[in-house]
């Protein structure tokens, strides 16, 4: 096992991951930028070292500074989080190229995967079901009218890089599939590239449902259930929770054996996410994308096994054995607390004057920042994951719906409405909904 990590990100999770390096016994170190300077992470590092401006190609964008501070802190390992360069392959292979220990994939896998029609054509080739859509990148609009001809409207349209669901568009017809498509080439044109386009028989009525999958160190490629998240305003998640109350146990156990199908086609290592759509009968599902990286996510699949995910990542990548997590046990529920107006969802930034978190049985909150802080416009307004567990889903309902009234952030407007009106919301609770239900409560 190396002796010291560098935490290649910021707030929550940047915490998160240095809580557990930390109980390891191994040296944490962090870096930071200027606007983040006095947050949480910062100082619970064992050491930690500034990048530069608040600007994240200055900062925490910028490869070279990463890598300096990687050397200069004496850094054997670099754990990317997520977001950032966290599937960036090119980032990937110079750590491992200086020498030092990549947490995550390998490069190689992560390319293969980035692409989303490569990895499409890749899971289709793996057996794992995909929908009708384009096997070749879309360039032109009028490749994608003739494409979408082909496949039947409506169509989801999105960059064929990138991730998060930035980017995406839905198309009924031909006019709304012009607008989609400029919409998506922006976004491509974002990540460096062409215009590379994939068109996708669009889904309505869906579950957003993704399987956790660690890769170990000799090729065995494990699945540890499924997290639906189905909850999401603009394509971005918002809650999430495990087991999906719309999956039988007949379409979990073909989704979890697809999954691992998934992780063993590109040879994963470490922790990954295959996302799957369900189709509206809860019949059927079809390849998404794959994540590979560590998910926001990623607390409910740990209530709900008991194992720490970031420790296994770093075992992992250490090469050691590591024992196969227990079966998924009780329900877990995490809601992204976030500085946006919770009608609209614009960000909302501002200066934290009261962060008081809700604590008890079966509560977790992962945050990262407390009170004074100040959330800037500089990145994802994510400020915390509150997640909940019960040995039922009504029990992990009922302490979600205290939890969320005691959580109280005054300042920056926050989410927290809207994850209490989502608690009393019927559709929500009775388990029955899908990724149009916020699109529906803002109608």
């Amino acid at each position: 096992m190396f002796e010291s990590v560098l935490v290649a990100n910021r707030g929550e999770i940047a915490r998160r991951i240095i809580r557990t390096v930390r109980r390891m016994g191994l040296r944490a170190i962090a870096v930071y930028s200027e606007a983040d300077a006095d947050l949480p992470f910062v100082r619970e590092a064992d050491e930690a070292i500034l990048l530069g401006p608040a600007n994240p190609a200055q900062s925490y964008l910028d490869a070279g500074k990463v890598l300096e501070a990687a050397r200069a802190s004496g850094a054997q390992a670099v754990h990317p989080g997520y977001g950032f360069f966290s599937e960036n392959a090119g980032f990937a292979r110079a750590v491992v190229d200086a020498g030092l220990t990549w947490i995550g994939p390998s490069p190689e896998a992560i390319e293969r995967m980035g692409d989303k029609i490569n990895a499409r054509n890749l899971m289709e080739a793996a057996g794992v079901p995909v929908a009708a859509g384009t096997r070749e990148p879309v360039t032109e609009l009028e490749q994608a009218v003739a494409a979408a001809a082909g496949i039947g409207y409506p169509v989801m349209v999105k960059a064929a890089g990138g991730g998060g669901g930035i980017g995406m568009g839905v198309a009924h017809d031909e006019a709304g599939l012009a607008k989609a498509f400029e919409q998506a080439s922006r976004a491509a044109a974002r990540f460096g590239g062409p215009p590379a386009i994939l068109l996708e028989r669009y889904i309505e009525r869906a579950r957003h449902v993704e399987v956790q999958i660690l890769g170990l160190a000799d090729g065995t490629v494990l699945a540890l259930g499924e997290r639906d998240c189905s909850v999401q305003r603009r394509h971005q998640k918002v809650v999430e929770e495990t087991p999906s109350p719309g999956v039988t146990p007949e379409l979990r156990e073909r989704m979890l054996a697809a999954a691992v199908r998934a992780g063993e086609a590109v040879g994963y290592l470490g922790a990954g996410t295959v996302e799957c759509l369900v189709d509206a009968d809860r019949q059927d599902f079809v390849f998404l994308e794959m994540n590979t990286r560590l998910q926001v996510e990623h607390p409910v699949t740990e209530l709900v096994t008991g194992v720490d995910l970031v420790e296994l990542q770093l075992r992992i990548a250490a090469g050691e054995a590591v024992e196969p997590p227990p079966a998924p046990r009780g329900h877990a529920i995490e809601f992204r607390v976030y500085a946006e107006d919770p009608k609209r969802f614009f960000p909302g930034p501002g200066k934290i004057d009261v962060w008081e978190e809700p604590s008890g049985e079966g509560v977790r909150v992962d945050s990262g920042y407390t009170g004074g802080n100040t959330v800037t416009p500089f990145y994802d307004p994510l400020m915390a994951k509150l997640c909940v567990y019960g040995e039922t889903r009504d029990e992990a309902l009922e302490r979600a719906g205290k939890a969320v009234a005691a959580f109280l952030v005054e300042g920056p407007k926050n989410n927290l409405p809207f994850c209490a009106e989502l608690l009393a919301r019927p559709e929500f609770v009775g388990g029955g909904y899908d990724t149009g239900l916020v699109a529906r409560m803002r109608a």
